[in-house]
């Protein structure tokens, strides 16, 4: 396993996530002035600038595939570096991207499905692992054009936090109920 390239890549992947959110910025710059989005679309919250983006993208860009990177290593797959990322990584990753997109343009286009769309990731986030990397990531880079970078991490983060919880609880139960018809013991470090 070579670090090397690894961190080569993500510096790589962190630099191109700046650049295109320095290319956004202008061009809100140029075309009204950058965009402040409200905390729930409402006038009465505080506005958040865009210009966050600035340290938001590239930072989260940078930890999150760090933490990637750590979790294909830890199982003896290839590094971020490597040609072959792995299949689940790429879906994962490419499949929010997806979903962050249907759902910013449904928001653009104030399209009567986006409260479902929305409600959506929720039951999404029970069957998926929404709180891997790959997902949060996918979802805060699709969703940057149209919220700026600060309101899709907040999202992120409170889809990612119910799917870890909701996962954790699920496996606590099927372990209770595996071994509780197993003769063996429960283990120390459970």
């Amino acid at each position: 396993m070579n670090a090397v390239p690894a961190n080569r890549t993500r510096a790589i992947l962190t630099v191109f996530a700046l650049m295109l959110e320095l290319a956004h910025l202008a061009w809100e710059h140029f075309n009204g002035g950058v965009v402040a989005h409200h905390l729930l679309n409402r006038a009465d919250m505080p506005a958040i600038s865009n210009w966050w983006g600035v340290l938001v993208i590239p930072a989260l860009t940078w930890s999150l595939t760090g933490l990637i990177q750590r979790r294909i290593s830890k199982r003896g797959g290839n590094t971020l570096g490597s040609a072959r990322l792995g299949p689940a990584v790429l879906a994962g990753l490419f499949g929010a991207l997806a979903y962050g997109a249907v759902l910013a343009i449904a928001f653009t286009l104030n399209h009567a499905a986006l409260t479902y769309i929305f409600l959506a990731l929720f039951a999404i986030s029970v069957i998926v692992p929404a709180y891997r990397a790959e997902y949060v990531l996918g979802f805060v880079l699709a969703m940057t054009f149209t919220f700026g970078a600060v309101l899709p991490a907040i999202m992120a983060l409170v889809i990612a936090s119910f799917s870890r919880l909701v996962h954790s609880l699920s496996g606590f139960v099927w372990r209770l109920i595996r071994h509780g018809r197993s003769p063996r013991p429960l283990p120390r470090n459970y």
